[in-house]
């Protein structure tokens, strides 16, 4: 059966330039960074140069000056962030400000420190995904202790504008998170240009291993470690460092950092022939998110009156993986809390699927993407009581003109 893979949002696959960079470091240099003798000497400067990489992918500086975290996860690096700064800064404030779209490992962790006293303000966006700089300006006073908001969202793909955004934070001297997951390795990041004190990213949304995550920390901002024990990680991340995985986190980002432009380029060409091809054989679609202010490999789209669960599951069949817009809340029949926050009704939200492109898309597959979602959708459309209620009241609007 052909199988066409367009669920890379929920992993990319090892490049092998990255797996042969890891190999040695299971075996040959197994030694401990931490040690003061030779066998620690390799995976040392191994771990420095990772760091010089991954500062070089989000523009981070060189010298020192800024720091680059190793963590097993972007959720990590999003709870060392947020946790971090609070505990460090919590006599200063208690209001917490965010958007309404933010991954769970944002989300969830304000929930816990909404329960401790603090006031998490979630910012609302319009029917793009896009957060107002001014709506922003408005909640900043002067309890606000931090401010995190991601860089562009996985669900609907679309880019904040996170430069004007930082500056409001910056302008009254409180720290800026983003969360960078989904754009990391895709769009341009310069921590610099943007203006942002931390910002987090995982390797294995840009072909690196997975466990492998980051955080870029600003001179200056106090945090206070999640994990205490040794002086790993500039204290902020005890225990000993997987060389290994560091080592191909630090490759991935080169990798993605030298060919940024072809890579984007090559993924977005794919999302938007798939996109017209859909669009022209599947009636009833609908896309989400932001037309043009998108990351380059997604494609989110509604199918009105089918449910997105089973339109995954018959695509599976069919060897067509994708994943479906409400798939994090599917065992509570609820909807995504990212397609409620931009105001799509339920029968569109309930429909959505998430069509992630990776470099091994291939444009001779679009035909067969199509004719099997184009098939799928009219089977499932045919069994659906809203559907027969929409025909019942075309025909009879009709009757009536």
């Amino acid at each position: 059966m052909k199988t066409v893979n367009l669920d890379y949002t929920a992993a990319t696959p090892v490049d092998e330039k990255v797996l042969e960079t890891m190999l040695p470091f299971f075996r040959e240099h197994f030694g401990n960074p931490s040690s003061g003798h030779s066998l620690g000497e390799i995976p040392r400067e191994a771990l420095e140069e990772a760091r010089v990489k991954v500062g070089r992918l989000i523009g981070a500086e060189e010298s020192g000056k800024d720091k680059i975290i190793f963590t097993a996860s972007a959720s990590e690096s999003n709870n060392l962030a947020v946790k971090g700064i609070v505990a460090a800064g919590k006599r200063k404030g208690n209001r917490i400000i965010t958007s309404a779209i933010e991954h769970f490992s944002i989300l969830n962790q304000l929930k816990s420190l909404e329960k401790e006293g603090f006031e998490v303000v979630k910012l609302p966006v319009d029917k793009y995904g896009l957060i107002s700089p001014d709506q922003l300006k408005e909640a900043v006073n002067d309890q606000t202790i931090l401010v995190s908001i991601q860089a562009a969202n996985t669900e609907i793909g679309t880019i904040q504008p996170l430069k004007e955004l930082a500056a409001i934070a910056k302008d009254q001297g409180i720290p800026f998170h983003s969360d960078a997951t989904a754009a990391a390795g895709w769009i341009p990041l310069n921590v610099e240009q943007l203006g942002v004190d931390m910002l987090s990213l995982a390797g294995d949304q840009f072909y690196g291993p997975k466990g492998s995550g980051a955080l870029f920390v600003r001179r200056g901002v106090r945090l206070r470690p999640l994990i205490e024990g040794g002086i790993q990680e500039k204290g902020l991340r005890a225990g000993t460092e997987n060389v290994p995985v560091i080592v191909g986190l630090g490759e991935a980002a080169r990798l993605a950092h030298n060919s940024m432009s072809e890579r984007s380029e090559q993924v977005a060409s794919f999302r938007d022939k798939l996109k017209e091809s859909l669009f022209n054989e599947v009636p009833h679609l609908h896309l989400n998110g932001h037309p043009e202010k998108r990351l380059p490999w997604n494609l989110n789209v509604s199918v009105e009156f089918v449910e997105g669960e089973a339109l995954l599951m018959r695509l599976n069949m069919e060897g067509i993986y994708v994943s479906s817009g409400s798939s994090c809340t599917s065992q509570a029949l609820k909807s995504s809390h990212v397609l409620d926050a931009i105001g799509l009704p339920p029968e569109l939200a309930q429909g959505s699927l998430l069509l992630a492109a990776g470099l091994k898309s291939r444009e001779e597959d679009i035909p067969y993407i199509t004719e099997k979602m184009a098939e799928v959708a009219s089977l499932l459309r045919m069994m659906s009581p809203l559907y027969h209620q929409y025909l019942k009241e075309a025909k009879n609007n009709a009757n009536v003109q």
